[in-house]
């Protein structure tokens, strides 16, 4: 069998860093395949999933590899306190592009438009799979599976489909572009097949994404607020459509 280190250095250029354990075990629910995993602490990560995650306590006891702190920090940019890491292959472009495009849908495609911060694109994947989101696609120069975005996202990019695309490309469905001259969100019913729109905090939406969406749509806020962090933003519109099937 391939020793494990010479696995991830062979895979590391071009697989998916799961920095940490809850990335690791939301990648094993949601399908990834995980070539290597390592621990500073074999017994306290099963512990662990013993305590929180039963159901991949057992292809964690397979997959584990326990190596010495300083291994382990060599390993990856920035060590996570439970001293877990793995690599995943990550999911086909095709794969995903079918899944955003296919039709009709049960529930939105979130779009995140020209996003600069690596963490807040993180958890708004992280709330999308949440609310069970087709997908989170974004636009511009930030890749949603920078190992930033990744662990800020919690593993979570495996329960949904995540890619960037220009504006051009967006998937099909009805475009809701939040705005805040935009008219009051709380009047409209966002339908399953909706694409929702969010500009970055500091800029808005882009020219490009302004001209293509078919409403503008506004979050409530008191006067002289200036805006809300963008995960809020989708938190606050994913969760006013979800409350059309409650």
């Amino acid at each position: 069998m391939t020793d494990p280190l010479n696995r991830w250095r062979e895979r590391a250029g071009d697989a998916v860093l799961l920095d940490g354990f809850h990335a690791l075990k939301h990648a094993l629910r949601f399908g990834a395949e995980v070539p290597v995993a390592v621990t500073t602490d074999r017994e306290a990560t099963l512990a662990l999933a013993g305590e929180l995650a039963g159901d991949v306590r057992d292809p964690l006891d397979a997959l584990l590899t326990e190596v010495p702190q300083a291994v382990y920090a060599s390993l990856v940019p920035r060590p996570h306190p439970t001293g877990v890491a793995a690599l995943a292959v990550r999911p086909s472009r095709e794969a995903n592009l079918k899944a955003l495009a296919h039709l009709p849908r049960t529930a939105p495609v979130v779009v995140l438009d020209e996003p600069r911060n690596l963490g807040n694109a993180g958890a708004v994947i992280r709330l999308a799979a949440g609310f069970g989101a087709t997908g989170v696609v974004t636009t511009g120069t930030l890749d949603p599976w920078h190992p930033t975005v990744v662990r800020g996202g919690a593993g979570l990019h495996f329960a949904t489909a995540v890619e960037r695309l220009g504006v051009e490309e967006l998937p099909a469905g009805p475009l809701f572009a939040l705005d805040p001259e935009g008219e009051d969100i709380r009047r409209v019913e966002l339908p399953d097949d909706a694409v929702l729109a969010f500009g970055s905090e500091r800029s808005g939406l882009s020219a490009p994404l302004r001209a293509r969406a078919d409403r503008l749509l506004a979050l409530p806020m008191r006067p002289q607020v200036s805006s809300y962090n963008l995960a809020t933003s989708v938190a606050m519109t994913l969760y006013h459509w979800s409350l059309r099937a409650a």
